[in-house]
């Protein structure tokens, strides 16, 4: 590979340390690279034409931030977790240097994964944008006080929600607050979005799985602050009125990975405490 990109946590200098470590370690085998913060748009500056791959130290968060990045670039990421859970990470410390080495050597394979875009409208005008790998909720703010959820889907009403909030989830956001919210768990390999009710009263309670190609319109109706979030990460304020329109967006995140497909699977039941059984 010509160059490499190490994106460390701008707040937790372990992650610099070892940011360090990996950069001696590809000086030592001739591989061009450079070392910034994992920040949405710190390290846009540091990426080149010629960036083949961006290391990624931290956990789930972290990559989550840096697929955001890497996406319009199409430059896969190799994450090493630092973190608690890590279910998106490729390696360990204790194992990078074997696994990155494999990668260096060309002995993996590229895991493209649905991203999601969505676009706020206020009277008619365009607002804010947002990305995600994970999610996108549209709920309440910090009232404990339900909203009211018009949902579209391709110009048609679909249902009203009264309810805390919606999850539009991709396959790989269906690990994450949507099955603590009760969806369905989907391969990363699919093309789907998911949409989870969160607290639903009177409303339909099941999860819905709509097309990758789908237009989604939540429409927020309330008398108090609602919110916007991607990845649970970025933030924006709604108004009564307001409409968020979700669909599929233009670049997919890249996962350089070294196991083999069907890894997804094994992860799952270990991350989520079962253990395989022999006859």
């Amino acid at each position: 590979m010509k160059q490499i990109g190490i994106l460390y946590h701008p707040e937790k200098a372990i992650t610099q340390q070892v940011a360090a470590q990996v950069s001696r370690w590809l000086d030592e085998r001739q591989v061009e690279n450079w070392i910034g913060p994992n920040a949405d748009h710190a390290s846009e500056s540091l990426i080149q034409s010629i960036t083949e791959l961006l290391v990624v130290l931290g956990g789930d968060g972290s990559t989550l931030r840096a697929a955001r990045l890497a996406a319009a670039h199409n430059i896969p990421i190799f994450c090493i977790n630092m973190g608690r859970v890590g279910f998106l990470s490729e390696a360990e410390l204790e194992n990078w240097d074997e696994k990155l080495s494999a990668v260096l050597h060309g002995n993996y394979w590229r895991e493209r994964r649905l991203m999601l875009q969505a676009q706020i409208y206020r009277g008619g005008e365009a607002h804010e944008k947002m990305v995600a790998l994970n999610d996108v909720v549209v709920g309440r703010g910090i009232q404990a006080r339900i909203v009211r959820l018009k949902l579209f889907v391709d110009n048609d009403h679909v249902t009203t929600y009264t309810a805390d909030g919606l999850i539009v989830a991709t396959p790989t956001g269906s690990t994450a607050y949507s099955m603590a919210a009760g969806g369905p768990l989907l391969p990363p390999e699919l093309e789907n979005f998911l949409v989870i009710p969160v607290a639903p009263h009177l409303s339909l309670g099941r999860a819905l799985v709509l097309h990758r190609q789908a237009v989604i319109c939540i429409e927020v109706e309330m008398d108090h602050d609602a919110t916007v979030t991607a990845d649970g990460q970025e933030a924006s304020h709604l108004r009564s009125g307001d409409r968020v329109i979700l669909q599929k967006h233009d670049h997919a995140a890249v996962f350089a990975r070294v196991g083999s497909s069907g890894y997804f699977y094994r992860r799952l039941m270990s991350r989520l405490g079962v253990h395989r059984t022999t006859d």
